[in-house]
């Protein structure tokens, strides 16, 4: 029974980052005919990691994303790694929440409130690091974008994911925090 409500959130927490991103990102154009966007879908990322692991947290952010990449002809290029960072946002916060700040455990308020901001902190900060750099190398080996343009359109993602990651960690830390407590009393908190 567990691992198929965990297998519906997931697919629920995929949705609300593909919502997230397809319909409240404000976009960006940049050098060259890119986009970014300003937006709160690796919140949500974040958030599926906190609540189901990061693995399952992981995929819902993957296939969110991704599906809202290859859905958006402006966007549909970086849908292989969107996939991959997305991953990595997930895999990265589950770890440090679950196996490092053990969260699904009983502690005060505080403590979750202070590993659900470094766990956010560090996949979508991992995510500002791993971004413009897989993004060069997307855009200029995959891609074919000459050398020095790739680098600009790097820099504004860098900057851009920056604000994402800042806001990201902000909107999971107040959506856990709400949500935790309504779980656990409704009996649908998983201890991970």
């Amino acid at each position: 029974m567990d691992r198929q409500y965990k297998v519906v959130l997931t697919g629920l927490m995929a949705a609300l980052c593909y919502v997230s991103f397809a319909f409240l990102k404000i976009p960006i154009p940049t050098f060259g005919g890119d986009m970014v966007a300003l937006h709160i879908g690796n919140a949500f990322c974040v958030l599926a990691a906190l609540l189901l692991g990061g693995g399952y947290g992981g995929l819902a952010g993957a296939l969110g994303m991704t599906i809202a990449d290859l859905l958006d002809p402006a966007y549909i290029t970086s849908a292989p790694k969107t996939f991959l960072l997305k991953l990595c946002i997930g895999l990265i916060s589950g770890f440090v929440a679950h196996r490092l700040g053990h969260i699904t455990e009983e502690h005060d308020s505080r403590y979750i409130l202070r590993w659900t901001v470094l766990s956010a902190a560090a996949g979508l900060g991992c995510n500002v690091i791993l971004d413009p750099i897989a993004g060069y190398f997307y855009k200029n080996y995959v891609l074919g974008v000459e050398a020095s343009a790739a680098a600009i359109m790097s820099t504004w993602a860098a900057g851009v994911t920056f604000i994402n990651a800042v806001a990201g960690t902000l909107v999971t830390a107040a959506v856990y925090m709400a949500v935790r407590p309504v779980l656990k009393k409704a009996g649908l908190f998983f201890r991970i």
